[in-house]
């Protein structure tokens, strides 16, 4: 062993397994993996997993508790507590002005019991009390805190009507709750955009989790302290970054959705996609998103089909995946999904060993009450049962290579669906296929949603596989679509590997109809401070802005690396071999690709196609930053950019009917790619300076101006 080496672990939650990888810091080699059975039954929940694997994998590999810089984990735990209404009863302390504003306020802040399943009748419990602010003291807000737990209220949301612009109000029955010994939250430390009663739902949602979310936490974290290990205990956030244990206590709702935010990150950081749809192919959903410009697609949560002000990443999740069940009736493949074998307790044809596979015989079979009775098992001689699913199907048509994790016996897969081929008259191969063509109708319907919401240029759209099931429907799926897609090496444990390299972040946002630069600048300040807050490293931290011109909301995100010193982890690349990256990128359809300019840290390629310029800028560590299917590119000094800006403003304006469509702007200088747009000049200008305007005056820099397609 090493005399000193630096480690990063990182362990995914999923709902069969709990994995958990140690990477090298500095290479990003994987060091060793662990994986144990997800521990849903034990007296300390998921966190007995966490641990478990954490010091199987340290153990292992001969890691000592100060090799490690780096510790996080993701968590399904807040999403589970939804899903089987283990969650506490809300009272909400609503404040409002008096008159008017009062009355108004008073109706939007009475929030109704929130309603997590309506079949089984699963809900968040909310009880209400309100008090004028002239009468807010600490006596009344504790009689009203008193009232509400002697109703049922377990834990208590503090939320005042405009309580974005002041938090005073809010803090001081945050601190009289407290004094009690009650989990509180208080609705503006969630959110800072105005919508009263979305803010106080969101805040009551957040509260009802605090109790489950904080067994677990001190469970982990006292037990990772006992392994030796003194670094922050960092958690997985749905929005793909990561925070301190101790910002999760506040915020618990933050990490709902962390799993698929694990493969995602999983996807940016360690295979460098950073223009991809991305899969997650589990054995019962497939989780489907974005990666545009080496940014994930991020959206608002909803969570129990309510709306909240939480970001997460924008994932679509299907029914159907690598374990899916087949449905049939008489005459063909009626449905994949959404149940999966482990549900009908079966294993997979093509895990079962082919000789135990005699005179199988269908069986229809409902796999839960409620299901349709038209899921297909097969029996065997033996009593056993077994199933045949997309993975099953891959294998039977060859599409699995035996690197793959999902590789499987292709006879025995094929001995188990010859009943059913029967059964419909085709041949086992007719009926793969049509099981494979039902998922793809699902996928390709997502994929083209993904598309058009986020405005993919379909020839450089790419596919890639993570997890266990991956090669059992991105290979199909990308064949019909006529897509480039990569399955790396260890997809199977991506998400693990995403949390083990994920940043630090953070997001601030407001309503500023008009902002000015000082107000942007507070702004990134505060998202600044927060993601430093949150653990980040002060000299680490980046903050992107965006500005949406018609609802008037600013947005900071901020990113940044746990570590005090960022070490450059990829070995960098010559122009030869970034000409060969972006040549692969722009796809066949692509002609006269050549260098249109370069900085000290980026090369920008341009080719032609169908009358337009496609752009790829290519960094020194070999990620394609930025795509663009049609673009003008100029170098100018930092003196004269405001000049180009403009004159790109006029050039790649796009005049339709009863709109004009300006160009998006992307900016090469010193080591980052600033991303800008807005609907006017003014603002594009005020986003820059903000990032540009105190470097050098003769620096020169790259001006990339993306012309709409739309």
């Amino acid at each position: 062993m090493a005399e000193h080496r630096s480690v990063r672990m990182g362990i995914d939650v999923g709902g069969t397994y709990t994995k958990c990888v140690a990477m090298d810091n500095e290479t990003h080699e994987i060091i060793g993996k662990n994986e144990v059975k997800t521990t849903h039954d034990h007296k300390d929940g998921v966190a007995a997993g966490v641990v478990q694997s954490f010091q199987n994998c340290m153990r292992e590999n001969g890691i000592s508790p100060e090799d490690v810089v780096f510790v996080a984990h993701s968590t399904t735990q807040a999403t589970n507590a939804f899903i089987e209404g283990d969650v506490a009863n809300v009272g909400v302390v609503g404040v409002a002005g008096g008159g008017l504003e009062g009355f108004l306020a008073k109706g939007q802040l009475a929030l109704k019991d929130i309603v997590l399943d309506e079949k089984v009748g699963r809900m968040i419990k909310v009880y209400n009390t309100f008090i004028k602010k002239k009468m807010l003291t600490e006596e009344v807000i504790n009689k009203n805190i008193d009232d509400l737990l002697a109703q049922g209220a377990q834990v208590i949301v503090a939320s005042m009507a405009f309580g974005v612009d002041s938090m005073d109000e809010e803090l001081l029955i945050h601190d009289c709750a407290e004094k009690k010994g009650i989990p509180v939250s208080m609705a503006s430390d969630i959110t800072k955009l105005y919508g009263l009663t979305r803010r106080t739902r969101t805040a009551a949602i957040n509260a009802s989790i605090v109790p489950k979310m904080m067994a677990t936490a001190n469970a982990t974290e006292s037990s990772v302290r006992a392994a030796g290990v003194t670094v922050p205990l960092m958690i997985m956030r749905g929005d793909g970054g990561v925070m301190e244990i101790n910002e999760m206590r506040k915020r618990p709702i933050l990490t709902a959705l962390s799993g698929p935010a694990a493969s995602v990150m999983g996807s940016l950081m360690y295979l460098r996609a950073s223009n991809a749809i991305y899969f997650e192919v589990g054995g019962t959903t497939t989780n489907i998103g974005v990666i545009k410009n080496g940014r994930p697609g991020v959206d608002y949560a909803q969570i129990g089909g309510h709306d909240t002000y939480i970001s997460s990443l924008d994932v679509r999740i299907l029914g159907c995946a690598g374990g899916s069940m087949v449905r049939i009736n008489d005459k063909e493949v009626v449905d994949v999904g959404p149940r999966s074998a482990h549900i009908a307790g079966c294993e997979y044809a093509c895990f079962t060993p082919e000789e135990e596979i005699v005179d199988p015989q269908i069986e229809m079979v409902s796999p839960k009450p409620g299901d349709p009775a038209d899921y297909v098992v097969i029996r065997l001689k033996s009593g056993k049962k077994i199933c045949f699913t997309n993975t099953d199907a891959a294998n039977v048509l060859g599409l699995i290579d035996e690197k793959y994790f999902a590789h499987g016996n292709a006879n025995a897969a094929r001995k188990a669906m010859q009943p059913v081929a029967d059964k419909l008259g085709i041949t086992v191969e007719a009926l793969a296929t049509q099981i494979l063509d039902k998922d793809f109708e699902k996928v390709n319907a997502c994929i083209n949603a993904l598309a058009d919401k986020y405005q993919l240029d379909h020839d450089s759209m790419k596919l890639v596989g993570c997890g266990g099931g991956a090669a059992s429907l991105v290979p199909y799926c990308a064949g019909k679509m006529g897509l480039q897609y990569s399955i790396p090496e260890n997809a199977e444990v991506i998400s693990s590997i995403g949390v083990a390299l994920s940043m630090v972040r953070d997001v601030v946002e407001r309503v500023i109809p008009n902002p000015s630069q000082e107000d942007i600048r507070e702004l990134k300040k505060e998202a600044a401070d927060a993601a430093i807050g949150s653990g980040a490293s002060p000299d680490t931290v980046e903050v992107h802005i965006e500005i949406d011109s018609q609802t008037g909301k600013v947005t900071a995100i901020a990113t940044g690396s746990t570590e005090v010193k960022t070490t450059d982890l990829l070995k960098e690349c010559d122009e030869a071999e970034a000409l060969e990256l972006a040549t692969q990128d722009f796809g066949p359809k692509v002609s006269d690709i050549h260098l249109a300019e370069q900085t000290g840290k980026f090369y920008i390629y341009q080719g032609k196609r169908d009358g337009k310029e496609p752009v790829r800028i290519v960094d020194m560590k070999g990620f394609i930053k930025v795509q663009c299917s049609n673009a003008m590119v100029r170098k100018c000094k930092v003196s004269e950019y405001q000049e180009v800006v403009e004159e790109l403003w006029k050039d790649g304006a796009v005049f339709k009917t009863d709109t004009v469509l300006r160009p998006d702007y992307f900016v090469c200088f010193g080591p980052r790619v600033g991303d800008y747009s807005a609907v006017d000049l003014e603002q594009i200008f005020l986003l820059m300076d903000l990032d540009i305007g105190d470097r050098e005056p003769d620096e020169e820099i790259v001006v990339v101006a993306a012309i709409s397609d739309i």
